[in-house]
């Protein structure tokens, strides 16, 4: 028997390297498992979800596209009802604790209902977009269109902002957050102005490729550091 116990021992690795195999196993400790992507989603009633039932509302539908696809992401809700780009701005500074790799900014759909200078707008997506920049947040810019019942300079200026404001600072672009949505009625609220749980569904089909080319943006970022 202990001729037979020796033999069996001689054919397998011999006991020190499998000791050391094991010191090494220990040292190491337990394996590392990457962190979802954070992106954060800076926004108004549309972002936040407003009159949707709980886990129907933008940011959720997305996350959950997102990992249907094969991304693990992480989309935090930073959308306030009745905000306005300066709105966003004041807040940006405490959004960003959350440490994001990524922001959706849709904001500005306020800023016309009020009928805010376009300029003052411009002024304050491109204040959010640099400082997002400035602590590389990689950002996807959603546009907006002013009420056409504001006048035609109005809304010339004002739907020109997002395309202007993305190629200067060379950003992602979607052009507009509410296309397919808007105005039509079945796919919205009572109000005809905020999506219903299949508006919603649609919006985040519309942009889903454009926060997936947000996602291959940040993984080369990473790739980089």
């Amino acid at each position: 028997m202990l001729t037979t116990r020796l033999d069996a021992d001689r054919s397998g690795p011999p006991f020190w390297r499998t000791a050391a195999i094991a010191a090494v196993l220990l040292l190491a400790g337990p394996v590392a498992v990457a962190a979802p992507l954070r992106i954060l989603a800076l926004g108004t009633s549309l972002t936040q979800g407003y009159g949707l039932p709980p886990g129907t509302e933008f940011t959720t539908v997305l996350q959950k596209a997102l990992k249907k696809n094969g991304i693990d992401a992480a989309v935090i809700n930073a959308g306030v009802s009745g905000d306005t780009s300066a709105g966003g701005l004041a807040r940006l500074s405490w959004s960003l604790a959350d440490h994001p790799d990524a922001a959706i900014v849709e904001l500005g759909a306020n800023d016309a209902l009020r009928g805010l200078p376009p300029s003052e707008t411009a002024r304050n997506l491109e204040a959010i977009v640099q400082r997002l920049k400035a602590v590389h947040v990689k950002v996807l810019l959603v546009g907006m269109k002013a009420p056409r019942n504001l006048g035609r300079s109005y809304v010339k200026n004002f739907d020109a902002i997002y395309r202007q404001l993305a190629k200067k600072e060379r950003v992602l672009l979607y052009p507009f957050f509410l296309k397919g949505v808007a105005l039509n009625p079945t796919l919205n609220q009572k109000d005809g102005i905020h999506p219903n749980v299949q508006g919603e569904k649609i919006i985040v089909a519309n942009i889903l490729p454009y926060v997936e080319k947000l996602v291959a943006e940040v993984r080369a970022q990473k790739g980089r550091s």
